[in-house]
């Protein structure tokens, strides 16, 4: 039989404190944000996870959008049919409207343009410090990813490319920056 279980909680408790018992850590958490939540940031999402997982690094993405249309949350045909070129579905994604929560629980925010930026920090002061636009975090230039909404693939595929520069950059500055 077990002793008394405050007893035993109480000794697991100073073990646990003593110890160094080894915990997971909590992952990097980053948030990306553009204007509908149905291209950009999903594609950097998308992208960013994928990047994430093969280098193993324990860092969770979201997107959001700052002016979602509740009749348009689908992605974007032409960046769904993007992302499946190199693998991915997106087609059961859903837009969501950014929030307070998304907000406080990110680590780290990045937007697709400084228009972004700046409406953010209008919305949320609080996300100052820690939000920055995907660009300038990554290279500390000024360089807006466009929107490619109702245009051709060919807006798509210049989008990915910015991505495909921007990402790697900014994850090795994002995860090299939490370690302590």
């Amino acid at each position: 039989m077990f002793p008394d279980r405050r007893v035993l909680m109480s000794g697991l408790l100073a073990l646990s404190l003593t110890s160094g018992v080894a915990r997971a850590a909590e992952p990097l958490k980053v948030l990306f944000v553009d204007t509908g939540n149905t291209g950009r940031s999903l594609m950097a999402e998308t992208l960013a996870r994928d990047m994430a997982v093969r280098k193993g690094l324990a860092v969770s993405f979201i997107s959001r959008g700052l002016d979602v249309d509740p009749f348009d949350e689908r992605p974007e045909a032409n960046a769904q049919a993007l992302l499946a070129r190199r693998g991915f579905r997106v087609a059961g994604h859903v837009a969501r409207q950014i929030g307070a929560g998304d907000v406080a629980h990110a680590n780290l925010i990045l937007t697709m343009t400084p228009g972004h930026l700046e409406r953010l920090g209008k919305l949320y002061p609080e996300a100052s410090g820690k939000a920055f636009t995907l660009a300038g975090y990554a290279t500390g230039q000024v360089e807006a990813i466009p929107d490619a909404w109702g245009k051709p693939m060919s807006a798509y595929e210049q989008v990915a490319a910015q991505l495909d520069r921007f990402l790697p950059l900014a994850l090795e500055r994002a995860v090299t920056q939490s370690r302590p």
